[in-house]
């Protein structure tokens, strides 16, 4: 039905509707209206980018009012209150234990994948595909930013018997913002978009918003976001990334001591390391051997972490599971968890009643368990002592050796388990807390066999195991994520920076064993998922890409090119290609001379708008198109036969691209595109075998 509209009495202007013209209080309506308009325009004409760094701050209000206003931080101590109120009886305590995060975790993955199945897991793999220039549809759609919230908080709340984190979600959170800024302050505007522009700005989101939101570290958030999202970073992005980052952080630290969380601005896990000699030059040695420790362990955890969703995938029953009920897989999941973490059971060897938080505060300290239990035994309390939180970790029996042992191995398979479950979560902190936990076992260990400590320039200095435990924190998770910047994380995360040279050594060494061996985390989930995603090509496998050329690897795809006096009509077999976007064009069909591309949608919209002039059934040319105002796009970069496939895979990863031309002497003599880009690769690095 179509909306009637009238003019005002006296008014020579545009009409308007009859609802707005009898509705009450027309006048006060309109201006409101016209100054909205006002603001909505001078706010997106401010500057080209400080628009979006405004949305640091938000990025900040959104993880407050989630840990705070969401019931986030109440949800874990609700867990915690109904294991302890709920009596005596095993079986209660066994169930209050088991069945709250079973009900969080399965409504978490049952409520996100209603909405969208694309909110599921970090994001990460997913948004390092679309900055490589890969369009997903729907991924960056408004509409999954509730899912994700919501899901996500509902992950959190159950707390580590899950043992998952934040910061992959975030991430995803703070590019969607981005992206919908975008569209919005296009769509005001009227600017046509910029698709490098948007590539920008969703590398500042990553860098400058969502990492120092969930660690509330912001020069670690950039630089580990460059690392992690982008083979090729802008330079021009640097100033975008670390103002972002710094008001976002600034202000979530604000809110906190504002709402009397905190008395001022202080870092997230307090140490007390030593100043004036923290460590001994001979130590840099075992520093060393923790990160190539760390870096086989690495290894071992991407190979298994892998292979395991493969199999998840490929399993009958549990691909069954994944496809019709994920909420029953992800509660299944949770049961096996939770039910391992059981305080009173396996738990009492694994710090079970620990938080995240926690685990990280009581393996940070710089005292010596093995030393102090030596000659004592202290209980095991009924409840954690918040002043002695190390007890956790102690068991008559078991030792500390024991009971960090077990951790280990126990939580190798568990944290594979859990990456599994499709639902909004994070994959970060875990391995961090992993790491550290690698960290203390070999610094307790030194401790023991260097009880007085080692001596140095005719000095004894004793060890503190806290300080291995930041230097395996940062070696584990830079070696599964593949990057250096999680030794400033552990600067950053405890205000000290007396073990800079030996946690970055220990990172070093654990990346040159992960690096040569496995492809990262997210990558690992690129290849399992097979989004388009262009393999990176190693160091020493460089000079066989060089020496191998696109004429010799990439078979010469044959083309649709379109001659400017062809005879062009509705029926060509040229616009029946629905896969085609563009159409390359030559000066004529012997010479192939490529001259310049046309869109497919340009040319039927000139089609179906054909002059009056033209007589019914009268022959159409595609120069008749041309010269009727259809647009045509020169080809502005091209590749030859004797480009190599290096050269080629740097042009796609730079630019972002999706195909390139082929000529030879400017002759068309094919397409490439990152698929076959892809195949080749593989190919040259795997070569099949031979028949």
């Amino acid at each position: 039905m179509e909306e009637l509209v009238g003019l005002r009495e006296g008014s020579s202007g545009n009409p308007v509707t009859l609802q707005e013209l009898w509705g009450p209080c027309p006048r006060i309506r309109r201006r409101i209206r016209g100054g909205l308009e006002w603001l909505k325009q001078k706010l997106f004409r401010v500057g080209e980018d400080w628009y979006f760094l405004a949305t640091g701050v938000l990025m900040a209000l959104i993880s407050y009012t989630m840990r705070n206003h969401l019931g986030l931080s109440r949800a874990g101590g609700a867990h915690k209150w109904l294991y302890r109120e709920i009596g005596d009886s095993h079986l209660l305590r066994y169930l209050s234990w088991t069945v709250y995060p079973m009900a969080l975790v399965s409504f978490s993955s049952g409520f996100s994948q209603s909405i969208t199945p694309f909110s599921g897991g970090s994001g990460i793999p997913e948004l390092k595909t679309i900055l490589s220039g890969v369009v997903l549809e729907d991924y960056l759609d408004i509409k999954n930013f509730g899912a994700k919230v919501v899901g996500l908080t509902c992950t959190l709340a159950s707390g580590s018997t899950i043992f998952l984190g934040k910061v992959g979600p975030f991430v995803h959170l703070s590019v969607m913002i981005a992206a919908y800024l975008g569209r919005v302050r296009t769509k005001t505007i009227g600017e046509s978009e910029n698709k490098s522009k948007q590539n920008e700005m969703l590398v500042a989101a990553a860098g400058g918003w969502a990492l120092p939101q969930s660690l509330q570290r912001p020069f670690n958030g950039v630089l580990f976001s460059i690392e992690v999202m982008s083979s090729h970073f802008s330079v021009w992005d640097y100033w975008r990334g670390f103002f972002a980052a710094t008001c976002g952080a600034f202000m979530f630290r604000l809110l906190a001591v504002f709402n009397s969380e905190q008395e001022t601005i202080t870092s997230l896990f307090k140490t007390s390391f030593r100043v004036d000699v923290p460590f001994d030059l001979p130590e840099i040695f075992f520093f060393v051997a923790l990160g190539a420790i760390c870096g086989v362990l690495s290894c071992a955890y991407l190979f298994c972490q892998r292979n395991f969703l493969i199999f998840v995938k490929t399993n009958p029953l549990t691909s069954k599971l994944l496809a019709t009920s994920k909420p029953l897989y992800s509660a299944l999941a949770a049961l096996v968890l939770a039910s391992i973490t059981y305080p009173p059971g396996v738990g009492r060897f694994m710090a079970s009643r620990l938080s995240m938080k926690q685990h990280l505060d009581t393996l940070f300290d710089n005292n010596s368990w093995a030393l102090i239990t030596r000659n004592s035994s202290p209980p095991w309390p009924a409840e954690p002592d918040p002043q002695n939180l190390w007890f956790e970790w102690y068991h008559p029996r078991f030792t500390i050796f024991g009971t960090l042992a077990f951790f280990l191995v126990m939580k190798f398979w568990m944290l594979i388990l859990a990456t599994t479950i499709p639902m909004p979560a994070g994959y970060f902190m875990p391995i961090f807390i992993f790491g550290a936990a690698v960290g203390r076992l070999i610094g307790e260990a030194l401790s023991v066999a260097f009880p007085e400590g080692i001596v140095a320039g005719g000095v004894t200095n004793p060890i503190m195991p806290g300080g291995y435990a930041l230097a395996g924190a940062a070696a584990f998770s830079g070696a599964v994520t593949h990057t250096i910047s999680t030794a400033l994380l552990a600067f950053e995360l405890t205000g000290q920076i007396v073990h800079a040279l030996p946690v970055l050594m220990a990172v070093l060494a654990a990346n040159a064993i992960a690096q040569s061996c496995q492809p990262s985390f997210y990558d690992g989930t690129i290849i399992v998922k097979k989004l388009p995603y262009l393999p990176w090509i190693r160091g020493r496998k460089i000079r066989r890409h060089r020496s191998g050329v696109l004429g010799k690897h990439l078979a010469r795809a044959s083309f649709s090119t379109g001659s400017q006096p062809a005879a062009l009509g509705r029926g060509t077999p040229l616009l029946t290609q629905e896969i085609a976007l563009t159409f390359s064009l030559s000066a004529c069909p012997e010479s192939q001379i490529l001259v310049g591309t046309v869109r497919r949608a340009h040319l039927l919209q000139a089609l179906q708008a054909e002059p009056p002039s033209w007589a019914p059934g009268h022959q159409h040319y595609l120069q008749d198109i041309l010269a009727g105002g259809c647009p045509m796009e020169p080809v502005t970069l091209q590749l030859s036969p004797e480009t190599s496939l290096h050269e080629a895979h740097n042009l796609f990863e730079l630019l972002n691209l999706q195909s390139l031309f082929v000529t030879s002497r400017g002759r068309a003599v094919g397409t490439v595109s990152w698929v076959e880009l892809k195949k080749a690769i593989s190919n040259v690095t795997n070569p099949p075998a031979p028949k």
